[in-house]
């Protein structure tokens, strides 16, 4: 893993209550919200740059995510701190219809470290545009987590598959794949 540039931001992605409905069916990683708030501990106690988005459906029908249900509500060990932001979406990647990348830019920020739910939506939809950007992008493999899928096929994918399938499609062309303890101890190897 290459040292970070200058000090990191870490985006914590749709970490919602409603990614908790069965509605998702089975998911791999029951570590990553865990994994994710060690990262967000380190975050806060370095008083790094950290940011939070949350999905917010606007169609009515949504049944988890429109702005009268319960499941938009972030899930207790990762909701923001007062003073901490967070951008409001309602597509896929936190950069389109937010300030994510104003606020990245203006803050001279030139690496992201990427957290979140779920990896086969918001997650790599997110590190790619990320990469895209020009911003240099930790994708932190088990402080993520994705769901089964079922295919054009009717073939039901493993939620251990899918994730297995988006890291590898992200390793190098827009992110390098690394775990919390990798990112920690390179934390902790380096001052700021």
């Amino acid at each position: 893993m290459n040292r970070f540039p200058t000090a990191p931001a870490l985006l914590v992605l749709d970490m919602q209550k409603g990614f908790d409905d069965p509605y998702w069916g089975k998911r791999n990683n029951p570590q990553a919200e865990n994994n994710a708030f060690r990262l967000l501990t380190e975050w806060r106690k370095r008083k790094w740059p950290l940011f939070f988005s949350k999905h917010l459906s606007l169609d009515p029908q949504s049944p988890l995510y429109h702005k009268n249900e319960a499941g938009i509500q972030f899930k207790d060990l990762l909701a923001p701190k007062s003073g901490e932001q967070v951008f409001t979406k309602n597509v896929n990647s936190a950069f389109i219809g937010t300030e994510l990348e104003i606020q990245l830019r203006q803050q001279q920020i030139e690496s992201v470290v990427i957290t979140g739910l779920s990896t086969q939506h918001c997650v790599s939809t997110t590190t790619r545009m990320s990469a895209n950007l020009g911003f240099i992008t930790y994708l932190v493999s088990d402080a993520v987590a994705a769901f089964d899928i079922t295919d054009h096929k009717g073939v039901v994918h493993s939620a251990e598959t899918v994730q297995e399938m988006e890291l590898a499609a992200l390793h190098k062309e827009f992110a390098v794949i690394v775990t919390s303890d990798e990112v920690i101890n390179q934390l902790s190897s380096r001052t700021f």
